[in-house]
């Protein structure tokens, strides 16, 4: 089975936007680099033709990356309104200590960003809040051994 890539309609957007300049403006800056660096002379001392050949391995790369997440895109309904924790919505949550911890936005693996609060749902932090209802404790998984924190608050 494919592996399916849940995130919201805006970021799926997103990728398609970048897949389509990627191949179209990116690729033909490439193409022009490759041949400028060809007019340099002999290409086995070319570091030029070199790193544009590099380049476009990055970029041919990262085109096959976006294809495969778009094919496999399952895109999410954020409006769901149901009193259990699940992608799109944010939750507010309390240590061991009682104590609030800034709210997490829950999302799509391809969405996550831990430093700003957003959380993947595929984390063992995101793992352990899906399906819990306010007021529910759920234990994370961590290295140094299981962390409990206390849901205080779902939105949409």
């Amino acid at each position: 089975m494919e592996k399916e890539y849940k995130m919201s309609a805006a970021r799926a957007r997103e990728l398609q936007e970048e897949l389509n300049y990627l191949k179209t403006t990116r690729s033909d800056e490439v193409a022009e680099q490759i041949k400028v660096a060809r007019g340099f002379g002999d290409l086995s001392e070319n570091s030029e033709y070199d790193e544009a050949k590099n380049e476009q391995g990055k970029l041919y790369s990262r085109i096959a990356e976006l294809e495969e997440i778009i094919q496999h895109i399952v895109i999410v309904d954020e409006s769901s309104n149901t009193d259990v924790v699940a992608i799109g919505c944010k939750v507010t949550v309390s240590g061991t200590d009682g104590k609030a911890l800034p709210p997490y936005s829950i999302v799509g693996s391809q969405e996550s960003d831990p430093m700003h609060g957003i959380i993947s749902e595929e984390s063992p932090f995101g793992k352990a809040l899906i399906g819990a209802k306010e007021g529910d404790t759920v234990t994370v998984e961590a290295p140094r051994g299981n962390i409990n924190y206390t849901v205080l608050k779902i939105e949409r």
